[in-house]
């Protein structure tokens, strides 16, 4: 029988259980797979926790995830068995050795990129590709404010803003994972434990400010970012990690410099399969090209996925971490 980390009520990580699951036969539009890699994210953990809401419990967490297509439903004609395939957005169901999917979330992948690299970066690797590509046009010579520098987007989004001619400047958690981030194209990389961001990019940018700041860290970080744009600049925040921002008054992007402001999510990004396919194209080349690297610098087993998120949460981890079914 399949196994799956399901929760029957949000919470701490406590709630993640281990436990057998009936996957069941494809209907129309799905197939089944038998997943050989899941991603780890911070969504997972706002799912968990209760940030957002789960109404149909109990619930397999998780959205990303690579494997092997195990049969097909009725109207599928782009995938058959034995094809390699992986996602990154809804319907949540990640945790799992065996799932069903619809077809059309699916992306087909390359011989070059294996099943560990893609369930490491689809998530992660697309959400950086709109950031950077559609977000924010990110052009040569643009000064880039970013935040959690040495993370599975910030080790990322180094290499891509790099490859784009960008000057990036990063802040992280430690002289270590300051080390990681430069290593992976950050140019001026910031410890906030010791600094105050605000003021060292000032001091990096001539007082001029960045063009564009993202953000993932939310409440703790949310002001000081927008301090650190210079008129008519671009703040994105994509992530809640000290928690959601509230009590926000627009006019403070008026007083500030007439600052843009989106929040922008991936799921947005992917909601047409054309737009998700080619986006997904756009990593793979930089990925096979060598401009960017995909760091797997954690593993765990699936029945681990408590502990995972623990440390996901305590800033433990680097780079990209995968579940092993």
């Amino acid at each position: 029988m399949a196994k799956a980390v399901r929760i029957h009520e949000q919470g701490g990580p406590e709630q993640l259980r281990y436990e057998d699951v009936d996957v069941g036969d494809p209907g129309a539009g799905e197939v089944r797979l038998k997943q050989t890699a899941v991603g780890l994210n911070f969504i997972d953990v706002y799912h968990r926790s209760g940030l957002y809401p789960i109404n149909d419990l109990p619930a397999v967490i998780g959205m990303e995830a690579a494997g092997v297509v195990d049969a097909v439903g009725d109207g599928v004609s782009e995938f058959s068995p034995g094809d390699r395939v992986a996602y990154a957005n809804p319907p949540l169901g990640a945790y799992a050795t065996e799932r069903l999917m619809p077809a059309h979330r699916l992306i087909k992948l390359p011989d070059a990129i294996d099943d560990r690299h893609a369930a490491a970066m689809m998530l992660q690797g697309m959400t950086v590709q709109y950031l950077v590509r559609r977000t924010y046009e990110v052009q040569k010579g643009d000064m880039v404010l970013l935040h959690a520098a040495a993370g599975g987007v910030g080790l990322i989004a180094c290499q891509w803003l790099d490859a784009l001619g960008a000057t990036t400047i990063g802040t992280v958690g430690s002289d270590a994972k300051g080390e990681l981030a430069k290593a992976h194209g950050c140019h001026h990389v910031i410890n906030y434990r010791e600094e105050d961001f605000v003021e060292r990019v000032k001091e990096i940018t001539g007082g001029k400010g960045v063009h564009v700041v993202y953000d993932s860290i939310g409440r703790d970080t949310f002001m000081g970012s927008l301090d650190c744009l210079r008129p008519l600049g671009m703040m994105v925040t994509f992530g809640n990690a000290t928690g959601p921002i509230e009590n926000f008054n627009p006019g403070t992007l008026a007083q500030k410099g007439s600052l843009f402001l989106t929040r922008p999510t991936l799921m947005t990004y992917t909601a047409a399969r054309e737009d998700m396919v080619a986006m997904a194209n756009e990593l793979f080349d930089m990925v096979t090209s060598g401009k960017v690297k995909i760091e797997i610098n954690q593993e765990y087993p699936l029945a681990e996925a408590a502990q995972a998120q623990r440390d996901l949460e305590a800033r433990k981890t680097t780079g990209s971490t995968i579940l092993v079914p």
